[in-house]
C-alpha cells in the first residue's frame, strides 16, 4: 500500500512506501571511502539546482527538475528494515554512510523522524556510521549521536559551498543558511563530537573568487571544523540540464563560459581544478585548517552506480509501480500551511 500525502509543506507531495531493503552496497571497485549507504528518501526539498542525484528521479518516471524538488519518496519502514538487515549473519559491522544521495535531514525528516529510528538501530548494534547534511535538524538528534559515539565510530560533516548569501539563496533555495549550517558544526564541536565541512560545490565564476573563497574558509575555521574538503561543481545528466536552465535565467552571460568549461563532460578541466586546489590549500594553511583534504575532482564517484547506489532493479520497479498507481488518484499540493490530504492506494 502506498500513501500519498500533501502535508504542511507548501507545494510538496510525499509518497510513503514500504521498501524491501534499505542497505545499499557500493561496488567494490569504487574509490569511495565507504561500502554501504542508507538513503531513507528519494528526491530532496533542498532544491539545490546542481544536485547530482536529480537523475535518480527519472528511474521512477519523474523528471529531474521540479519533481525531484517537490515529489519526495519516503521509505517509512527504514528503521525496521535496518534492524532486520543488521541482524543477518552475513553482516560484518562495516561503517554505513548516510546523506550520500539526498539529504536525510531535509524537510520531510521533521515530519517522519526516520533518522531517529535509524540512529537508534545503529546504536543498538554499535555499528559505525557517517552523516553528510545541509540540514540543521541534525541537532535534534545530538543526544543519539552522543550515545553512538560512546561505543562506535561516528563521523558528521556539513556541506557548505559558499557563505555568499546571494549565491546561496539562488542556488540552494530550500536549505538552511550557510551560517546556520556552520552553527551546526560549532555546536557538534563544542559537544565533543567533532564535525568536518565539505566545501562543495564551488561554482565556477559564481563562488570561486579570491574574496569568496577566503570568506568561506575563514567561516569554516571559525566554526571549529576539524577538516575541510573542497569539490568543484560537476554536472552530469539530470543536473546539467536543470543547472543550465537556472544559469540562463539568473546568470545568462555566464552560459558561454560554462559551455566551454564543461565542453568535454561532467567535470572541470584539470587546469581549473589544480589552480583551485592551490588557492584553497593556501587559504586553509592561513586559517590553520590542518585537516584539509584539498580539492577532489568528483571523479572518485564518476560511475552512476557509485553516486546512486540505490540501483537495485527489483526495488526500483516496485517503487515505480507504486508511484504510477498513485498518479491515477486525484491529489493536490498544499497552498496553505497545516493543510493535509490523504489518498490511500490499494
Amino acid at each position: 500500500m502506498l500513501e500519498v500525502r500533501t502535508p504542511e509543506f507548501r507545494g510538496i507531495t510525499f509518497y510513503e512506501l514500504r521498501a524491501r531493503s534499505i542497505l545499499n552496497r557500493v561496488p567494490g571497485e569504487s574509490r569511495m571511502p565507504f561500502r554501504w549507504t542508507i538513503n531513507p528518501y528519494r528526491g530532496c526539498s533542498h532544491a539545490c539546482v546542481y544536485c547530482f542525484a536529480r537523475n535518480t528521479h527519472t528511474y521512477l518516471d519523474l523528471d529531474s527538475g521540479a519533481d525531484f524538488d517537490s515529489k519526495i519518496v519516503v521509505k517509512v519502514n527504514a528503521a525496521q528494515l535496518l534492524a532486520k538487515e543488521l541482524k543477518a549473519p552475513s553482516w560484518t559491522g562495516e561503517s554505513i554512510a548516510m546523506g550520500t544521495n539526498v539529504d536525510p535531514y531535509q524537510r520531510a525528516e521533521g515530519r517522519y523522524r526516520l533518522m531517529r529510528g535509524l540512529l537508534n538501530v545503529l546504536i543498538e548494534h554499535r555499528n559505525p556510521f557517517s552523516i553528510l547534511t545541509k540540514g540543521t535538524l541534525i541537532l535534534r538528534d545530538i543526544d543519539l549521536l552522543t550515545r553512538a559515539a560512546q561505543h562506535s565510530s561516528v563521523h558528521v560533516a556539513v556541506s557548505v559551498g559558499t557563505v555568499d548569501r546571494r549565491v546561496w539563496r539562488s542556488s540552494e533555495p530550500g536549505t538552511p543558511s550557510p551560517q546556520a549550517r556552520l552553527g551546526v558544526c560549532r555546536t557538534l564541536t563544542d559537544q565533543g563530537l567533532g564535525c568536518s565541512v565539505l566545501m562543495a560545490p564551488i561554482l565556477p565564476f559564481l563562488s570561486d573568487s579570491d574574496e569568496q573563497l577566503e570568506s568561506t574558509i575563514a567561516a569554516i575555521a571559525a566554526a571549529g571544523a576539524r577538516s575541510v574538503t573542497a569539490l568543484p561543481l560537476h554536472l552530469r545528466t539530470g543536473a546539467r540540464e536543470w543547472y543550465f536552465q537556472w544559469l540562463g535565467k539568473h546568470h545568462s552571460t555566464l552560459v558561454p563560459q560554462y559551455k566551454q568549461l564543461y565542453a568535454r563532460g561532467a567535470y572541470v578541466p584539470a587546469g581549473y581544478r589544480e589552480q583551485l586546489q592551490r588557492r584553497v590549500e593556501r587559504l586553509a594553511r592561513r586559517y590553520e585548517l590542518v585537516g584539509t583534504a584539498g580539492i577532489r575532482s568528483g571523479q572518485e564517484s564518476s560511475s552512476p552506480s557509485l553516486k546512486n547506489p540505490e540501483t537495485n532493479p527489483k526495488e526500483i520497479m516496485l517503487e515505480k509501480s507504486m508511484l504510477q498507481k498513485s498518479m491515477s488518484v486525484q491529489t493536490t499540493t498544499c497552498d496553505k500551511d497545516h493543510h493535509e490530504q490523504l489518498a490511500l492506494i490499494q
